[in-house]
């Protein structure tokens, strides 16, 4: 994958053609150079700590933004074709912890509220 930059040079011809800078892809999951060709895109794994983090963190700094940092599409990263399916049991796995989560946090506010109308 080729880049070309657009700005002018700080040194040298002005009028000079545009800079072509190449860089290489790596999969996101392995690390291991890929092809452009043979990328397979897809959004970023986000574990489940990375989601509670990020909503602690915006929630005590810009509650404002939450909305937009939840909902906001993330770029599509590359990722080795053989990495496809850990990559779906990953995915998997942390949507499991993240209803984990969910249901652990419903439990602690409903069991209260069950044992106080008893």
């Amino acid at each position: 994958m080729s880049v070309e930059l657009r700005t002018a040079p700080t040194s040298g011809n002005p009028n000079s053609a545009p800079q072509v800078i190449s860089s290489g892809l790596t999969c996101a999951l392995s690390g291991r150079p890929l092809k452009p060709e043979e990328a397979y895109w897809a959004p970023p794994l986000v574990t489940t700590r990375d989601l509670i983090s990020t909503i602690f963190r915006t929630l005590t700094t810009t509650p404002g933004a939450l909305g937009q940092v939840l909902m906001a599409e993330m770029p599509n990263v590359p990722y080795a074709p053989e990495m496809r399916e850990e990559l779906g049991a990953r995915r998997t796995s942390e949507q499991l912890k993240l209803l984990a989560v969910l249901l652990l946090i419903a439990a602690l506010l409903i069991v209260p509220i069950v044992l106080l109308a008893i």
